[in-house]
């Protein structure tokens, strides 16, 4: 596959370079420094597969993806230090987001994802189409999708998936009716970010999806459990006791 490198740190582009020559089916056929002039390589050298960093000079990652409307688009894998835009990197179309530094394992992975897309022309165009989507789709403040981690595997959920943030010391999980997922910001971030109404906080390490709870149990005066759809118990704090009060006024 011809191979764009795109990354406003030197450093950063030739330990890429040295891990993808290092893979099978893989020519680097190029390098940009910053996203101006990256959307001019993939115009010139047509590459099948560009491996972009987010945060460059002169023109983002993301405003990277808008301006190849035109272009005969290539596969993207975003390639960055920072994971809080991973929403935004799937909803632009990208087919993998790794996270700086980049061990061989898993490049190697995206590689074949990206392969599989080339030879598959049906994924190809839907991959296409995610790319093609509006700027509204690419803002930070447009996004309705939460994303969880589950070892290198990023799952994106509807808000609608998930029942309850958890926080575990450092951790923050993210609860859904079959599986826990590792979220990729603080508790206290997930909660600026969130904008329905029904999240609520009732705990200092948790947040519930009130369209779940199924039943609401009086434990003092100030004290309640709460349960659930998938029955799990949660202790509400006498801080947090109003949020429940406002559930019972429903």
């Amino acid at each position: 596959m011809r191979t764009l490198v795109v990354d406003d740190e030197p450093i950063a582009r030739g330990v890429l370079r040295e891990e993808l020559e290092l893979v099978p089916a893989v020519e680097i056929v190029g390098e940009a420094e910053n996203g101006k002039e990256a959307v001019l390589k993939i115009a010139e050298l047509r590459p099948d597969l560009v491996f972009l960093d987010l945060q460059m000079p002169v023109m983002s990652g993301f405003e990277v993806i808008q301006n190849m409307r035109g272009l005969p688009p290539p596969v993207i894998v975003i390639v960055t230090a920072f994971d809080q835009h991973a929403i935004q990197a799937f909803e632009a179309g990208a087919i993998d987001y790794l996270l700086k530094p980049v061990h061989t394992a898993r490049l190697t992975k995206a590689v074949e994802r990206a392969k599989a897309l080339l030879g598959k022309p049906v994924e190809l165009a839907n991959h296409l189409a995610k790319m093609a989507a509006s700027a509204e789709a690419l803002s930070p403040v447009a996004s309705r999708k939460i994303i969880g981690r589950s070892g290198e595997e990023y799952h994106l959920l509807n808000t609608s998936e998930v029942l309850a943030f958890q926080a575990e010391r450092e951790l923050v999980w993210i609860v859904t009716a079959r599986q826990r997922l590792l979220a990729t910001q603080s508790l206290s971030a997930i909660e600026a970010r969130l904008r329905e109404p029904q999240f609520q906080r009732v705990h200092r390490n948790t947040i519930v999806n009130m369209d779940h709870i199924r039943k609401m149990s009086a434990l003092s005066s100030q004290r309640w459990m709460i349960t659930l759809s998938n029955s799990l118990q949660v202790t509400v704090s006498k801080r947090q006791a109003h949020n429940v009060r406002q559930i019972l006024n429903w």
